[in-house]
């Protein structure tokens, strides 16, 4: 009976876990990108191919977990299932203790973790697999228990048709979200969503927090971590000829008070010159943002289309956003910051609609110009 429960309770965290990352599989990619980033594990090499890793990785937590909760192939299922969590333990707990990805995206935007809380819960899956396991040693066959073959006992038929059934229904899920957008948009950025409303909350319930600044003393070689008040106050850390010396780099954003949370936050849209065109765009009766997160990959053709046809819509507000000044040719251009355009396209370009600041629609360029 226990054993029996714990082991559909780790098959449906296993197979939930994947579902909301095959809903968005872009979405995930971003994530894996930023673990090859150069201030993570330095291969920047790895991030073109960091849509088919996560294809492969949602794969296998899916298609592992139906398998647990079948009860299909016990003791390949469980070991797999293992070494899979000891890999994203060690994912986790670098990127907590190193401070370096602050959402791992074990649960999609679903479900957000710290990096400490997500460690945690790598290592209680852990260990629930592993006992798991030791429950299930004397059920596990001697024979055939790693292997693929094809002969399936008449009684696993059926089992074997819900996995085949399971894997095509994901397969149709993830795709729909590679081609198109997520069946399901877990995203602060849903159609729906009053982005006005939403700075206003933010803004009346702001996150705060306080820079800690390194210094050493040039003389002893003390380490100090500072608040920015005391920094102030002390005269003797930044006074003339004081031994204390700011180390570069090394100085950290600590969060004091946690205010209202939303990704919205960071929906800041700026001209190349610096000028803010925020407030102008979410107060406009109608507008139509046009983003790109890699402006140097988008196809001149498709972009033309994607400007002919955005200036025939009626918007009050048009505005091309990208992370370059001149990526679009007879629309304004705006600037944004790329891990920001992410949150919001999962499609490059990507086009945003909206009405007194509501989005009310939001589709790949490719859709759009059909």
């Amino acid at each position: 009976m226990i054993k029996g429960l714990l082991r559909f309770l780790i098959a449906v965290i296993f197979i939930l876990s994947g579902f909301v990352k095959a809903v968005d599989l872009v979405g995930f990619s971003f994530k894996m990108e930023e673990y090859f980033a150069p201030n993570v594990f330095n291969m920047p090499f790895f991030e073109k191919f960091a849509l088919p890793l996560s294809v492969i990785v949602v794969v296998l937590e899916l298609f592992l977990g139906f398998m647990l909760l079948l009860k299909l192939k016990l003791k390949f299922t469980l070991s797999a299932l293992i070494a899979l969590c000891i890999f994203f333990g060690f994912l986790t707990f670098y990127s907590a203790y190193f401070n370096v990805v602050t959402d791992c995206g074990c649960f999609g935007d679903a479900i957000k973790f710290t990096p400490w809380q997500s460690f945690i819960k790598d290592i209680v899956l852990l260990a629930g697999l592993i006992f798991v396991f030791i429950l299930y040693r004397k059920d596990f066959k001697k024979k055939d228990a790693y292997s693929y073959s094809s002969k399936k006992e008449s009684g696993n038929k059926f089992k074997y048709l819900l996995l085949a059934v399971f894997s095509i229904g994901m397969i149709l899920v993830g795709a729909h979200g590679i081609v198109h957008e997520p069946l399901i948009d877990f995203r602060d950025y849903k159609i729906g969503t009053d982005l006005k409303a939403e700075k206003a909350k933010i803004n009346k319930n702001p996150s705060e927090y306080k820079t800690f600044y390194s210094l050493k003393n040039s003389k002893t070689g003390e380490v100090l971590k500072v608040n920015q008040d005391d920094y102030i106050k002390k005269t003797e850390y930044w006074a003339e000829n004081s031994p204390w010396k700011i180390e570069e780099g090394k100085n950290e954003s600590v969060l004091i008070k946690e205010g209202y949370k939303s990704e919205i936050v960071k929906f800041k849209i700026e001209d190349p010159t610096g000028l803010e065109l925020t407030e102008e765009i979410i107060n406009a009766p109608k507008a139509i943002v046009v983003f790109s997160y890699h402006p140097q990959d988008v196809s001149p053709e498709l972009l033309k289309q994607v400007e002919a046809k955005v200036k025939t819509q009626g918007a009050n507000v048009v505005y091309g956003v990208s992370t370059l000044p001149n990526t679009f040719k007879t629309i304004k251009n705006a600037m944004m910051d790329g891990t920001a355009i992410k949150t919001i396209a999962r499609s490059n370009p990507f086009v945003l609609i909206l009405q007194n600041g509501k989005i009310i629609d939001k589709q790949p360029a490719k859709d759009y110009v059909k």
